[in-house]
């Protein structure tokens, strides 16, 4: 079938013309859609989905970042991410689907104000969002999820759509963690707080590394919300991040005394160095991503993540144990309670709000180093953390195997999360994301 492009607002982007292979690129490799488009306005999602129905075509979204979903074959991709303004009025900052948190930092940091993002300056706002987000901050304000108030959203019939707890209340419920499943959203409102900077420590792990993460977890059970943690343990592979097992954390405020008193008993563990501490601006403390050849992307690796009600000592030994037995690894966790835990069960369809610590390992799919032996044990070992925890987090899985989003979201979620997308996505036209039939 073909249709009259005039209609559609912007180019349409086929294999062979000449923008094909620039366009197909995305962060970590090169997509096989059937046809791209570059939206430029608002009116242009909507032409791209007037296009996508008439050609019948499942459409994916590619936002401002680190978007994983390049690589799944046919489709429409659009691409929104030109879609980038920011404003900031008050403590209400306006951040276009297309922008990437970096960007945002730094408007807000201007006006002393901040939010609880991502880890990483270039990962967009969209997809993090959408799914989430946890972030350096996620004890001091909750998710990046928590802090949305509005949405700007095309429906997969091309309307347009103001979305908040007032107006589409339920829709907007689904846009706090139920993932790109329910139209573009090419606006987002965000309630943003008071900031005038953070607090950043990093400290070296040597000796017990099991004994250090123990003191971790007992200090983070009582430990001011201001506070986030996160261990993280890695194999050689960029020179700006330093292998081995690390301690990072980010104190939500200027007040060094406080974040030194907080940290003193995981600070003077034995083992434990500190590498730097101190105050620094809000946007400094997100991380810039290694460079990544799409012509070589990073392997795949074996493992998942999990979010944990409980981090006994038998699971940290486990974690630590994962990284010991796979050379070629990474293994992290991040404190959440605080402010994440305050946000009821049913108020968004993130799954675990009781859950204490997100936990993630995988193991690197490398030719020769993983062979199938060894990728059996990865397995089992990272099936017996995960039977311990209570949900996972869509924002750090690829993959778009369908059973994914059923381990994402409880029953009673996903029944919710279906009725919605039945009202506003019933052919299921936004399939190419964690999927929730209608």
């Amino acid at each position: 079938m073909s249709i009259d492009e005039s209609n559609v607002g912007t180019a349409v982007i086929r294999p062979g013309d000449s923008d094909w292979e620039s366009a197909r690129r995305f962060h970590s490799g090169i997509g096989e859609p059937a046809a791209i488009i570059r939206a430029a306005s608002v009116d242009d999602v909507r032409g791209a989905l007037r296009y996508a129905a008439a050609e019948r075509l499942e459409v994916m979204i590619r936002g401002g970042g680190h978007s994983a979903w390049g690589g799944v074959p046919g489709g429409l991709t659009l691409d929104i991410s030109a879609l980038d303004d920011i404003v900031v009025d008050g403590t209400r900052v306006r951040v276009g689907g297309g922008a990437q948190w970096g960007a945002v930092a730094h408007a807000l940091a201007e006006r002393g104000l901040g939010l609880s993002s991502g880890d990483t300056a270039s990962v967009g706002v969209g997809g993090l969002t959408l799914g989430g987000g946890i972030g350096w901050m996620v004890r001091a304000w909750g998710l990046a999820s928590d802090q949305l108030v509005g949405a700007e959203l095309v429906t997969a019939n091309g309307e347009v759509v103001e979305v908040s707890d007032a107006t589409h209340p339920e829709l907007m419920w689904a846009l706090r963690g139920g993932g790109g499943n329910f139209g573009v959203v090419t606006r987002f409102d965000f309630e943003a707080h008071p900031l005038d900077g953070v607090v950043v420590g990093v400290f070296g792990l040597g000796g017990d590394v099991a004994a250090t993460l123990s003191v971790m977890r007992d200090l983070l059970a009582d430990a001011p919300r201001e506070l986030t943690v996160t261990y993280m343990d890695v194999p050689p592979m960029d020179p700006s991040a330093p292998a081995g097992a690390a301690l990072t954390a980010v104190w939500a405020g200027t007040d060094e005394a406080a974040a030194r008193a907080a940290l003193s008993a995981l600070a003077s563990a034995p083992g434990v160095s500190e590498r730097e501490f101190g105050v620094q601006d809000y946007p400094d403390v997100l991380m810039e991503a290694p460079a990544f050849d799409p012509e070589h992307p990073m392997p795949g690796f074996v493992g998942g993540n999990t979010l944990l009600t409980v981090l006994d000592d038998d699971t940290i030994a486990q974690l630590v144990d994962f990284r010991a037995q796979n050379p070629a690894s990474v293994v992290l966790l991040r404190s959440l309670g605080g402010a994440f835990g305050d946000v009821a069960q049913d108020a968004t369809p993130f799954p675990a709000r009781d859950a204490t610590w997100f936990a993630m390992a995988g193991a690197f799919d490398v030719p020769g180093m993983l062979d199938a032996d060894a990728r059996e044990r990865a397995v089992a070992a990272w099936d017996a953390i995960e039977a311990k925890g209570a949900g996972v987090y869509g924002n750090f899985i690829a993959s778009a195997d369908p059973s994914v989003a059923a381990r994402m979201y409880p029953p009673a979620t996903m029944a919710r999360l279906a009725a919605v997308k039945r009202q506003w996505d019933p052919a299921n036209i936004f399939c190419r994301n964690h999927n929730v039939q209608p």
